[in-house]
């Protein structure tokens, strides 16, 4: 390690701080977050139940032995795609459970959904041969999308290849949005409300003819029924008026008859009714009986009495209106004349003219071109105010971004690398603002910086990787990082300062890390080891936490292979007391 690279990982505020050749001991390592992970029938693994430790965690083993197999299950548990081939094999169904400390930021999540709250959260799936998956959250029935939410609060993991979404143009956006704290949706939304205007008026423009047919036709239409101008409930009115018009002759002659029979000079109701009640009145004192009979007869006399009198305010008031009844004819006429040309029943002809008149204004709002242009220019100016906002905040973050990184690079063996954040101006405006955005890496001091995709060194795209998941791993609230294998492809100088990297991190972050590198491992705070077995006809995988003599003898075999010497043995538990 050169003399600038020294200096540079003894720099406070680098995020490779630190002695060479020592782990410093991990500040705040009682931070906590995933405390226990449990799996039944799981790839090759029959039974596990694995309690967790705060700090920096390590996960070494033989090449195959399944070392990124509790990486998988924590993405099953946390809303990975369900698939049947982490089934282990001869087992019907795989179970995997996992319990983390409840982190603030996911209170709200759970109280939204429903889920109990508690310190602690556990996380259920289960996936059967038949690929049917169930999830639970707190022992409440859970969806995939919501462990998903969940768990991009509780767990953030950077895998081996985690440089290929670096060639993501959505990817490597999200990362400087991050960076710079902003979100898309604003400028989301307010693109979509700009394209919705821009088809609106398109539409408008290329159907201007045939909405001016419809118009046309829609206003001629109306025309004729507002000359008939037809009221709610009018027809039933007209229709009673003219039933009873065209009968008025028939209706005089019968209240002019029963108003003879009941009032006739020589023989009539009224007397006949009179001279009954007379009769028993005269002779009720004599017969208690005659009571009711003289009581309904005077009711039946005041009835009659009341009937006569209200036939003869009819016939006072009762014309045949002849005039009157032409006009109805007419009306009535003119509204089965328009029912039939539009194939309806007359008493649908206002809800027709009604529906109607919505139609032509919504028909004029359509052919309303210079309202639509106003709307459409509105949208543009909504989403260029939004997105220059944006645009803003890229073009500041951007160079602070990749100084960052440029300095994680360094202190990773790329002497003299530069990492940049390149914006340019889009085509056209996108839902995503008005830049595209991508990473240039140049290796080596003097070399053109290119793409991130076009550098052809792997061991470069692992550190480059491990650099910017450093770099940003501080952006997120998830309290677990996880590293699998990302420092592949790298050794010497730059292992140590990967352990000392990881080490560090777990100061305020649990930390777990599928490492192949002895000199990583010897930083943990914590080891497991996981091992594979023959187990009747099924090969089956451990993991155990390992101390003292076991410890120093993992790490001999990740210097030397399996065959322990005195001397690997004796470099290895030199390492763990020096830290490297």
């Amino acid at each position: 390690m050169n003399e600038s690279s020294a200096e540079l990982l003894q720099a406070s505020e680098h995020p490779l701080g630190g002695q060479r050749g020592h782990c410093v001991p991990s500040v705040g390592a009682d931070t906590m977050s995933l405390k226990r992970i449990v799996l039944r029938d799981f790839v090759i693994v029959s039974e596990l139940e694995l309690d967790l430790e705060s700090g920096f965690t390590v996960l070494t083993g033989e090449t195959g032995a399944g070392k990124s197999i509790l990486i998988d299950a924590l993405q099953l548990v946390t809303g990975a795609r369900a698939d049947t081939g982490v089934i282990r094999e001869g087992a019907s169904r795989t179970d995997v459970s996992a319990e983390f400390d409840t982190p603030a930021n996911a209170r709200p999540t759970l109280q939204e959904a429903g889920f109990d709250e508690a310190d602690t959260m556990l996380l259920r799936r289960t996936v059967d041969t038949a690929g049917k998956s169930r999830a639970w959250i707190n022992g409440s029935p859970a969806t995939a999308q919501q462990l998903r939410t969940v768990g991009e609060q509780l767990l953030d993991i950077h895998g081996q290849h985690a440089w290929q979404s670096l060639t993501r143009p959505e990817a490597v956006r999200s990362l400087l949005d991050a960076y710079a704290q902003v979100t898309t949706t604003a400028v989301v939304a307010r693109w979509q409300e700009w394209r919705l205007a821009q088809t609106a008026l398109a539409d408008a423009l290329a159907a201007q003819d045939s909405l001016q047919r419809e118009r046309d036709r829609l206003a001629w239409q109306i025309g004729e029924l507002e000359k008939l101008n037809p009221q709610p409930n009018e027809w039933e009115a007209l229709h009673t008026s003219h039933t009873r018009l065209s009968n008025g002759q028939a209706l005089l002659d019968a209240a002019q008859g029963a108003l003879q029979v009941l009032e006739n000079q020589d023989v009539n109701v009224l007397g006949l009714l009179n001279n009954a009640l007379q009769q028993l009145q005269a002779q009720a004192h004599l017969e208690a009986e005659f009571t009711n009979p003289v009581e309904v007869l005077g009711s039946g006399l005041a009835q009659v009495e009341d009937t006569v009198r209200t036939l003869r305010g009819y016939l006072r008031h009762t014309e045949l209106e002849p005039d009157r009844l032409a006009v109805l004819d007419e009306r009535m006429a003119l509204w089965v004349s328009l029912a039939r040309r539009y194939k309806r029943a007359p008493e649908e002809l206002p809800t027709l003219l009604a529906s109607w008149r919505t139609e032509l204004t919504q028909l004029d709002a359509a052919t309303d071109l210079q309202g639509l242009q106003n709307a459409e220019k509105k949208a543009q100016a909504g989403y260029m105010a939004e997105a220059k906002t944006l645009t803003k905040a890229r073009t500041k973050a951007a160079p602070l971004l990749a100084q960052s990184i440029t300095l994680a690079m360094q202190g990773l063996g790329m002497q003299g690398g530069q990492f940049q954040v390149q914006l340019q101006v889009s085509a056209q405006p996108l839902q995503s603002g008005l830049e595209d955005v991508s990473f240039l890496v140049a290796g080596h001091a003097g070399s053109t910086p290119r793409p991130v995709g076009k550098v052809a060194s792997g061991g470069e795209l692992s550190r480059i990787a491990l650099a910017i998941a450093v770099t940003t791993s501080q952006l997120g609230t998830a309290q677990t990082l996880i590293f699998d294998e990302v420092d592949s492809g790298v050794g010497g100088a730059v292992a140590e300062t990967v352990g000392r990297l990881m080490r560090q991190l777990g100061g305020d972050r649990q930390v777990l890390a599928v490492t192949h590198l002895p000199q990583v491992a010897a930083c943990a705070d914590h080891h497991l080891v996981v091992a594979k077995q023959l187990s009747g006809k099924f090969t089956l995988s451990t993991v155990a936490a390992v101390t003292g003599e076991q410890r120093v003898a993992e790490i001999g075999r990740m210097l030397g292979g399996e065959k322990l010497s005195s001397t690997t043995l004796a470099h290895a538990k030199e390492m763990l007391q020096s830290g490297v």
